[in-house]
């Protein structure tokens, strides 16, 4: 009896897999802006690589109603560039999701200009728009250590892309060191994350400690994802284990183009 409900799950898997369904369609917006340099390009792309090829995600992938997921893996800067580095791709097992790995393990590492969270959303938006899979979710997972200071303001974009159904989750990477032009981040970047970049339902951040901390988080993020979870505390408060700097000041949405205007004008 075993044997045949065994073998009429995996005909069913089969035949969902033709058909293009999964339990997630998930678009990985990795930031490669100003504010990273090559060491930290370095660190995000080995983060998802690794996570990628890590047992428990493998088994949250596999855990699902359909047992499958599509990803897509692209890298942003400004609003002039979004580039994709993997494209849609079915992962059911440790097999494919290596195969992943393995695609992302391939490409060159490069950093690039400016931030725009907002032109990220939007090249998430149009990925959904072209995927060859129905998913019962669509997540944008986004992850960056900055405020959006190119392209459209990014409260608007997030608004506009959660009417059509999506959920935004975010990765912040919270640390002080000056990029390579010696310009700090924000303080309480997982505030403006919150109130600015996430949205949709069961949206959370994942606040990752600098980069080195950046490959424990994101393999969090994914299981959690992939599972449709969310971490015991919700967003609206600082991520458990990380205490703001400034207290209670929450940045605005518009930060990081004021930022950028004094940055101008100097």
């Amino acid at each position: 009896m075993i044997t045949v409900i065994s073998m009429l799950v995996l005909t069913g898997r089969t035949a969902i897999a033709q058909e293009g369904l999964v339990d997630l369609e998930l678009i990985i917006a990795v930031d490669i802006s100003g504010s990273v340099d090559d060491d930290e390009a370095y660190l995000q792309r080995q983060g998802y690589i690794k996570a990628f090829r890590d047992p428990k995600v493998v088994e949250a992938i596999k855990s699902g109603p359909l047992g499958a997921i599509a990803v897509t893996y692209f890298e942003w800067a400004g609003s002039h560039h979004q580039l994709t580095l993997v494209d849609w791709s079915f992962i059911n097992s440790e097999q494919t999701a290596n195969e992943f790995a393995d695609a992302l393990a391939f490409e060159p590492v490069m950093v690039n200009v400016w931030t725009s969270i907002s032109g990220a959303i939007l090249a998430g938006v149009d990925n959904f728009a072209r995927s060859p899979f129905k998913g019962r979710r669509r997540v944008i997972d986004i992850s960056g250590d900055g405020a959006n200071n190119d392209g459209p303001p990014v409260n608007l974009v997030r608004d506009k892309a959660l009417e059509t159904g999506i959920t935004i989750n975010g990765l912040p990477i919270v640390n002080d060191k000056p990029s390579r032009f010696g310009r700090k981040q924000i303080p309480n970047l997982d505030y403006y994350y919150i109130d600015c970049v996430i949205g949709g339902p069961g949206a959370f951040i994942i606040v990752a400690n600098g980069f080195e901390d950046y490959a424990r988080a994101v393999r969090r993020k994914l299981i959690l994802e992939i599972a449709g979870l969310q971490p015991a505390q919700q967003p609206g408060k600082p991520q458990t284990g990380f205490i703001p700097a400034y207290g209670e000041l929450r940045p605005p949405c518009n930060v990081g183009e004021n930022l950028r205007q004094d940055w101008d004008d100097f």
